[in-house]
């Protein structure tokens, strides 16, 4: 039988073939080049899993194991491409919003380490469910959530952190419920661990909120790190007896804490005194702890039925003289964790708010409230009742709602599944629900971060409309680990801008029609929305970056430039007038990575050189026109002369602001004066002006990246006083003279008749600048670099 295709029906058959294959083509690639396929991981995976998963692939397929494999080497570049992005929370962020061509100005190592790293060096604490393993975006909130944290600093490479190991591990595990054991691992934390100063490996800290950190110095042995962390347990056992019995139990109990009491006698073991002390560490706040002596005490050990060691729990309200009706609880146990766990289950849970009662309660109060949809989904995190005792301070009480009573109000606060959230005592209108971990710490720091902050949940009631008051909206998934990472800094950066801006935040997987409404294609997504103007961020996970944004808003330092713009203030500048311009697209990358730095360059240069953008997507005709061949394109226009180039292109490998500056800052005209020993001699030894010199080599790298800063400095103290540069390198003789030991050096030669000279660091110029203003002969203030 012979088939008849027409033409048409051809043509269309074989474009939709031709799209299958393409379409069968990208998925290949983006499948291959997906960096959560690659380590096996979900994009809701937390730093601790994305480290976990690549271990286990590294193990697997590193090429020490894989000889044979001709492509082991490039499948494990693969991999370890994939984990170097996912851990980091900024280069993840990109990822997730533009892909690898986000990254394309991120350098690709070709570098990884041996089989023998990852097994025995990799991720030390990963696996020990005892020691919290910190992470840059979480270091702060844990250790100023109010609990005792002891923190292991290391580096994967040091062999004295993997000697301590072991004997941490043990540690953690004696001292767990007793304070936090924690660990950061300075190779995958490099900047925090810089920041807090840390220069050695291993490096032991205490930590908690209200002091200073504390380094360890002893020996690294568990019996004397047990004995320095346990003198920043600051919780006491009371030793109880005939005279203070009574009122201590009846005090105790007025303000509704019982008592955990240990008797010891004659027959039978009692709780040492390191397991007494450890239990009032671990109850403190809830329970208080004591011991009696039954030996010297037996009298009041008799009227309590107490004949041989023993422990009790006595609650608030227990009739201490009946023990078989008063409720006490008798515990066999000589382990300070199973007491600990079995008095936490016997503490009363939180109060359950009623519907009825919620609005009047949260308008009054402070509020952390648990959510939960009937009795069968609470979840009784024993742990959790420590929150009333660590929030005390900040004056937030902790209840619970169960939406099954009152759907209409879970709904109305867009709460559909068991959540916590926390209430600011101006009812449920100013609220933040949480997103972060149902860990203590985690949950403690939330609360007092959010009470003390100005961000609230957003929904389509509630949404800002064409407000006059400008809003920042962070549109977020609470699966995304950069989204939560995103939402403390929020809050820092609320309190600054307090009256001036309102922050708020959008579940994109509760609110979905509203983010499809404003075209969020990626999380997080934070936009500024200032009546009919709309501005997206782009920056840092940082409260300074948003901040930073904030005023650039404010008071823009790039100017964006139109083809007709362009040709007027760059083309036709003034002579001595500066360009540098920032050609781009918003859909690139590199692009989007480099305009947060662009613009801080920009204030950084501000009065020097002037700087502007302009959108090829949006002029495209016009970029052609301009040669402009790839996004981003830098390119600076220098002061106009006859032999001058038109412009000069940015070729350097680092696009940060400080990289851009100093670049920029090398094309101004130079306003200093080049000192022979002749002209030294007549001009600033012996002339009647005031002179600042810079001393230098030709061949100093520090010299030559402070040379620009010094111009900076002449021309600020232009009229007032005289700068001059003297190559040491050309006129050794002359530094001599000069005493110069170093370069660059930097001395300031005032006139009083007689020549004074005063030696200043280079790396601050404020001090230079702050010491000619204060001479006597100065008659006006100077600016101040800073």
């Amino acid at each position: 039988m012979e088939f008849l295709v027409s033409k048409g029906d051809y043509i269309r058959y074989f474009k939709r073939s031709l799209l299958l294959v393409l379409v069968c083509v990208i998925v290949l690639v983006c499948t291959d080049q997906d960096y959560y396929s690659l380590l096996g991981v979900t994009k809701e995976a937390s730093s601790r899993e994305i480290r976990q998963a690549f271990k286990k692939l590294a193990l697997k397929l590193h090429p020490d194991k894989n000889q044979n494999d001709p492509n082991a080497h490039e499948n494990f570049l693969k991999i370890n491409r994939a984990y170097e992005v996912l851990k980091d929370e900024d280069l993840r962020k990109k990822y997730d919003k533009y892909g690898e061509k986000g990254l394309e100005d991120q350098q690709q190592g070709g570098r990884y380490e041996s089989w023998h790293f990852y097994r025995y060096d990799f991720g030390i604490y990963d696996d020990d469910p005892e020691i919290i393993t910190l992470d840059r975006g979480e270091f702060d909130a844990a250790v100023n959530s109010g609990e005792l944290w002891f923190v292991n600093f290391y580096s994967p490479r040091c062999s004295h952190c993997h000697e301590l190991a072991p004997t941490w591990r043990e540690f953690a595990k004696e001292m767990d419920g007793v304070i936090r054991i924690g660990a950061v691992n300075c190779g995958d934390n490099r900047m925090l661990c810089r920041i807090k100063g840390i220069n050695s490996y291993p490096s032991l800290y205490v930590f908690k909120t209200g002091m200073q950190p504390v380094k360890y110095y002893g020996d690294r042995s568990k019996e004397s790190l047990k004995n320095f962390a346990m003198q920043y347990v600051t919780s006491t056992v009371t030793e109880l007896w005939a005279g203070n019995f009574v009122n201590a139990i009846e005090t105790s109990f007025a303000s509704g804490v019982g008592w955990l009491i240990t008797f010891c006698a004659e027959r039978g073991d009692c709780l040492s005194y390191q397991t007494r002390l450890k239990l009032a560490g671990m109850l403190e706040g809830l329970v208080n702890v004591g011991w009696m002596d039954c030996g010297t005490q037996g009298e009041l050990c008799d009227n309590l039925d107490i004949s041989s060691s023993t422990t009790a729990y006595f609650p608030p309200g227990a009739t201490i003289n009946n023990k078989e009706k008063g409720g006490v609880l008798f515990l066999n146990s000589l382990d300070a964790r199973e007491i600990y766990q079995e008095v936490m289950q016997h503490l009363p849970d939180f109060e359950i708010i009623s519907a009825a009662s919620l609005e009047d309660r949260l308008a009054h109060h402070r509020w952390l409230l648990f959510f939960q949809f009937g009795e069968s989904d609470k979840s009784n995190v024993e742990e959790f009742k420590k929150l009333r005792f660590l929030l005390r301070d900040e004056h937030i009480q902790v209840g619970k709602f169960d939406c099954l009573s009152s759907p209409t109000i879970c709904s109305k606060l867009y709460v559909y599944q068991p959540c916590l959230a926390v209430f600011k005592g101006k009812g449920t209108g100013d609220y933040e629900i949480h997103h972060g971990k149902k860990i203590l710490y985690d949950i403690v720091a939330f609360a007092k971060e959010s009470v003390n902050s100005h961000v609230i949940t957003l929904g389509p009631q509630n949404f800002p409309d064409k407000e006059k008051e400008p809003w920042l909206v962070d549109f977020f998934a609470p699966w995304c680990p950069p989204c939560r990472a995103l939402l403390p800094e929020l809050r820092k950066a609320s309190k600054h801008l307090y009256g001036q801006l309102k922050f708020g935040t959008l579940d994109c997987t509760v609110h979905e029609g509203l983010c499809n409404m404003h075209n969020i294609r990626a999380y997080p997504t934070t936009v500024v929305f200032n009546q009919s103007d709309v501005h997206e961020y782009e920056g840092h996970h940082s409260a300074e970056q948003i901040l930073e944004f904030i005023e650039d808003l404010r008071n823009p330092s790039v100017v964006s430039l139109t083809p007709e713009t362009f040709v007027e203030l760059v083309q036709r500048r003034k002579r001595e007038e500066i360009w540098m311009v920032d050609f781009y697209a918003p859909w690139c990358g590199p692009c989007q990575a480099l305009m947060p730095e662009w613009k801080k360059m920009a204030r950084m240069l501000n009065g020097l050189i002037s700087v502007g953008s302009v959108d090829c997507q949006k002029y495209y005709s016009f970029c052609h026109q301009e040669s402009v061949r790839g996004y981003p394109e830098i390119r600076l226009f220098p002061q106009k002369s006859n032999t001058a180039h038109q412009y000069f292109s940015y070729n350097g490998w680092h696009r940060d602001s400080y990289s851009l500056r100093g670049w920029g800052l090398g094309y101004l005209p130079q306003v200093s004066v080049d000192l022979t020993p002749q002209s030294f001699t007549e001009k600033v030894l012996n002339g009647k002006d005031h002179w600042v010199i810079d001393f230098y080599a030709p061949w100093c790298g520090p010299c030559q990246n402070f040379a620009p800063e010094f111009e900076i400095l002449a021309r600020m103290v232009k009229g007032k006083v005289k700068a001059g540069k003297v190559d040491c390198q050309a006129y050794s003789q002359t530094c001599q003279t000069a005493d110069i030991r170093a370069y660059p050096t930097v001395k300031f030669y005032p006139y009083q008749g007689t020549k004074v000279k005063s030696t200043f660091p280079t790396n601050r110029l404020v001090v230079i600048n702050e010491k000619i203003e204060k001479h006597p002969g100065s008659s006006r203030k100077l600016p101040l670099f800073v």
